[in-house]
């Protein structure tokens, strides 16, 4: 039954990939959001549905997850501030602080 677990942000997490999924061309927090949503259901026991539809996207924005990683951290490196991002960016891993 550990194939079926629901993770604690499935709700918050479904509406940020619904709106990804759509996007024709992805913005600075579209790949952000992407990435961190990749790192946190990569080793989750469950979310199959969730998942697939993060793949949907990559293939979808036609990037490689090599190539969605290097893109994020330059996009950090170039000192992305989410200050305007939504409230939705919990456990993305970003330093808060000023």
């Amino acid at each position: 039954m550990e194939d079926d677990q629901i993770h604690p942000l499935h709700d918050i997490d479904k509406n940020i990939i619904d709106a990804l999924v759509v996007k024709q061309i992805p913005s600075d927090i579209d790949l952000i959001n992407l990435a961190r949503l990749i790192n946190r259901y990569q080793n989750f026991p469950g979310e199959k549905d969730l998942k697939n539809d993060l793949e949907k996207i990559i293939k979808f924005w036609n990037i490689s997850e090599e190539l969605l990683f290097a893109k994020t951290r330059d996009i950090w490196s170039n000192n992305f501030k989410p200050n305007n991002a939504p409230k939705d960016l919990i456990g993305s891993g970003f330093d808060t602080s000023n």
